[in-house]
């Protein structure tokens, strides 16, 4: 079963990230689900919008890194899914909205960044522990953190390892609103699918104007962090941090 759930509210379309045992992680077959599903809302005349949010309280933890040591991918291939997943977030011609119900890690944080719209329940926090495990930049967010924080706040996040608390995002400009989760389904999903009656082909040539000159940095940054991951993945440093976050869940399941 995917763990990508699709709900359709008019021309609203809402992808789920449901994988709540592990914290709504994307293996393998998670990355490919949600690429599809991003690249067929794309093509669909019917969606307008497209909104991603996380079952449970969790948007999601990113990489499902157990899964990635229990059904290891060729690295060809992990470059390829990697890449096609974070191109269809930034090549999306419609309006893409993240509703951040909760912790948004990793590659889940790098590609929020990569939405048009961000609304984060208050709670809720952006992490990037990327340097902690050996690893390195993802998701366009050597060029997106900077862009949107400010080159301190990014290096903290994407250096030191720094949890954005929603907050925070809000106050740097990551996010657009912070909300309760009592008002999601009374306030945030109303507007949203409001926004979907707009006339659709407006927002897709205002959107098109405003990432006229971006595309082409994404695509370099995609390629080029993608690269420098397929390294750190097989760096000792990386290959120690592994092995010690797996014996912390182990002794966390005991």
């Amino acid at each position: 079963m995917s763990v990508i759930q699709i709900e359709n509210r008019g021309r609203l379309r809402i992808l789920t990230i449901n994988n709540i045992k592990k914290r709504n992680a994307l293996n393998r077959q998670g990355y490919l689900d949600l690429t599809k599903a991003l690249l067929d809302a794309d093509k669909d005349d019917t969606v307008t919008v497209l909104a991603i949010t996380g079952a449970g309280n969790f948007y999601s933890s990113g990489n499902d890194i157990a899964g990635a040591f229990s059904d290891p991918v060729p690295e060809e291939e992990r470059k390829a899914i990697l890449t096609n997943l974070v191109k269809a977030f930034y090549t999306f011609s419609k309006l893409l909205i993240a509703v951040v119900n909760g912790p948004c890690i990793g590659i889940s944080a790098t590609t929020a960044a990569l939405c048009d719209v961000i609304y984060a329940e208050k709670d809720a926090y952006f992490y990037t522990p990327f340097t902690s495990l050996g690893l390195c930049a993802e998701g366009c967010s050597s060029v997106t953190f900077p862009r949107i924080l400010g080159k301190s706040k990014a290096n903290e996040m994407l250096l030191l390892n720094h949890k954005l608390t929603a907050q925070e995002a809000l106050q740097f400009n990551f996010v657009s609103e912070v909300f309760s989760m009592k008002d999601l389904n009374t306030k945030i999903w109303p507007r949203i699918e409001g926004f979907a009656k707009l006339p659709y082909k407006s927002i897709m040539t205002t959107k098109s104007l405003i990432k006229r000159f971006e595309t082409e940095e994404l695509e370099a940054a995609n390629i080029v962090e993608n690269e420098a991951l397929g390294e750190r993945i097989t760096s000792e440093e990386c290959i120690q941090a592994a092995m010690e976050f797996m014996q912390k869940k182990v002794k966390s399941s005991l």
